[in-house]
């Protein structure tokens, strides 16, 4: 069975009882009332060309299964802080990877208190993607008020009307929109609707399969001002060694890192790569 057509159909009726009409000037008032979040895009770009990395917090999924049950989400953002993260990637599906909203509106709130990880020293947030499978406006407008900084679109899950729609009020919110590809249709899609940031997953979310070479075939195809991300299937240096070679400017490595003793050690070993 096609897994990702499993997962959107749930999520679609998870949300139909809060979808409603989303105005454009709701989602501009959103964008505006409340703390600029930092920009995510702009923290995967760093001066000195090294790999960034957007550590997720995930208690699950449907290819690992069970990876930390129960952990916390302020305390390991505070652990990937502690770490040197560049950006936060946080799972709000409860269904299939165990996160909620409230997780995102938690560590957002963590960053914004006067002191929010003193253990660790500094009070500077780190940009959080809403990481979620988004069908509707008004899981934008959650996101913007819960204080993220950026929402993924998966591609091959949503019509080019959705695409629009969604990474409309994405803008209009103020949100940067990761588009997530994994094959070359998925990415000529991608910049037809003038995508700045592409992820590309090394794992076919139809039947959970990974392979990097993914990456390697489709991030040098990407124009030279998106910025690139590489997703799924990272563990080691030698992992992000090949996505490093492909171009990609950031990678995004949840469960790994959950898993990880030493959270700083092993980014340490993805920034080393080469």
């Amino acid at each position: 069975m096609d897994k990702l057509a499993e997962i959107m159909a749930h999520k679609r009726r998870e949300i139909a009882p809060l979808m409603r009409s989303v105005t454009e000037a709701e989602l501009v008032r959103a964008g505006t009332a409340r703390p600029k979040p930092p920009s995510f895009a702009g923290a995967l770009r760093r001066a000195d060309g090294q790999l960034a990395v957007i550590a997720e917090i995930k208690r699950r999924s449907p290819s690992a299964g069970e990876i930390k049950t129960g952990a916390s989400s302020v305390g390991q953002a505070r652990r990937y802080q502690a770490a040197g993260a560049e950006a936060l990637s946080v799972l709000t599906d409860l269904q299939y990877f165990g996160g909620m909203l409230d997780d995102l509106r938690a560590v957002i709130a963590g960053f914004r208190t006067a002191s929010p990880f003193p253990d660790v020293g500094g009070t500077h947030p780190l940009p959080c993607l809403r990481k979620d499978f988004m069908v509707h406006p008004i899981q934008v407008l959650q996101a913007r008020e819960a204080g993220a900084s950026a929402i993924l679109l998966i591609v091959r899950a949503l019509a080019d009307e959705d695409l629009k729609v969604l990474h409309t009020a994405a803008a209009a919110a103020g949100l940067d929109a990761m588009f997530e590809i994994h094959d070359e249709s998925e990415l000529e899609r991608a910049l037809r609707h003038d995508a700045q940031l592409i992820g590309v997953n090394n794992r076919d979310l139809t039947v959970f399969k990974t392979d990097l070479a993914i990456s390697e075939r489709l991030i040098p195809l990407l124009p030279r001002e998106v910025v690139a991300v590489s997703e799924s299937g990272i563990f080691n240096g030698a992992d992000a060694a090949r996505a490093r070679s492909a171009g990609a400017h950031a990678i995004l490595v949840g469960e790994a890192l959950m898993k990880a003793p030493d959270p700083a050690k092993l980014i340490a070993e993805f920034r080393a790569a080469r």
